[in-house]
């Protein structure tokens, strides 16, 4: 069985599920999974 990827709603569950914490600084904000893996957003 395939599952889609994208995402058509917000999912508080999910997010609550997959990410440890967001931190925001003057230029970026940085997303890191529980997973141990960080993600740099820039825009």
């Amino acid at each position: 069985m395939d599952q889609s990827t994208a995402l058509t709603e917000y999912d508080e569950a999910l997010v609550r599920g997959l990410i440890e914490k967001v931190t925001v600084y003057e230029d970026k904000f940085t997303v890191e999974f529980k997973s141990g893996v960080t993600v740099d957003v820039k825009e």
